[in-house]
């Protein structure tokens, strides 16, 4: 038996595998970087990748759903059915990546992170959705062909979803930033909010169908945006910009890089922006645009417009129209409970 898990079968406290432990120790000294939605993202990635969840294509994992029989995702798994399932994937992940898998301590770590996420009650089970939507949200496919996948399980079989359907689905996923203790920048636990958010963006017809649901998600809904910021922050892991960062004058700037829309030639690495520094004459309060890849002429073009506007604009403007970068939503003590 594992170690580590020996307080399910006994109902006591369980305790972490000591790599997880480890794991988790090690994501403390992302703590600095002040913007939630980025610091919860950072130490997704870096939990991604310890359980080679990077490396699994959706298709793949759909593949070990099946063949273990997951369709009915209202359904419990026990521990045993976890680890066969995590098996599966991880032998498959070991035949196409031989030399970065270990079978035996990812699938180890694996159903210690989806216990720690997801049975908080310790009672040695979770649901068949909630297995998938962690395995889904941490694999490596496309951001949109997660929510499409995601959307597709709550949905009927006509292809619609009501409220609750969408609230087990989102309460799901929330949990995971909740596990790292992130979860009160992102609404807190309580998905109604967003569950309303979603159905007014619908004008409120009783069932939304994906394509809706797409949208909405596109405008990155508070209690969601860690998800695509995750994606961003992947995708910018490699990225060589040919700028130099006007802070601490690193060239070229890898990772993100960001743009002054009020300044000329005012460029920010991520170091820079994350901790909060600013040069001098440049608030934080002034609009930047974000990239995670290099840029394109156009994209050069279409900056140097919105700095000519940006010039006329005054600091009490700037102050007034702060950049959410997120949709918000209301918390629950500023609306009605969502009718279920």
């Amino acid at each position: 038996m594992r170690e580590h898990l020996k307080g399910h079968e006994t109902q006591t406290t369980c305790w972490d595998h000591p790599k997880m432990t480890e794991l988790y120790q090690s994501l403390a000294d992302l703590n600095n970087v002040r913007f939630s939605a980025y610091r919860t993202a950072m130490k997704l990635r870096r939990l991604q990748k310890a359980l080679c969840l990077d490396l699994l294509s959706l298709s793949a994992a759909c593949d070990a759903f099946d063949q273990h029989n997951l369709k009915q995702n209202d359904q419990p798994m026990d521990i045993l059915q976890i680890i066969n399932c995590l098996t599966t994937i991880y032998d498959r992940l070991e035949q196409e990546h031989n030399n970065l898998v270990n079978v035996p301590l990812c699938v180890d770590m694996c159903l210690n992170w989806l216990l720690n996420v997801y049975d908080t009650g310790r009672t040695g089970r979770i649901r068949v959705l909630s297995f998938k939507t962690g395995i889904i949200s941490l694999c490596k496919a496309h951001l949109e062909d997660k929510y499409r996948y995601l959307f597709k399980q709550v949905a009927s079989s006509t292809g619609f979803c009501d409220q609750r359907r969408l609230g087990l689905l989102l309460h799901d996923s929330i949990q995971i930033p909740r596990q790292l203790g992130e979860v009160a920048s992102f609404g807190g636990s309580n998905i109604e909010p967003s569950v309303r958010s979603c159905f007014q963006f619908a004008n409120n017809k009783p069932e939304i169908e994906a394509a809706l649901f797409l949208d909405w998600m596109r405008l990155e809904p508070q209690s969601m945006v860690w998800l695509p910021v995750l994606h961003r922050v992947a995708a910018a892991e490699t990225a060589k910009h040919q700028a130099k960062c006007n802070i601490c004058k690193e060239c070229p700037i890898i990772g993100f890089r960001y743009r002054s829309l009020k300044h000329f030639n005012y460029d920010i690495c991520q170091s820079c922006f994350f901790s909060g520094r600013v040069a001098k004459g440049h608030k934080m309060h002034y609009p930047m645009v974000e990239y995670c890849t290099p840029t394109t002429s156009g994209e050069d073009v279409r900056d140097f417009a919105k700095v000519l506007k940006n010039k006329f604009r005054t600091k009490r403007y700037f102050a007034k129209h702060p950049r959410m970068g997120y949709l918000p939503v209301q918390t629950v003590l500023e609306g009605d409970n969502m009718e279920t």
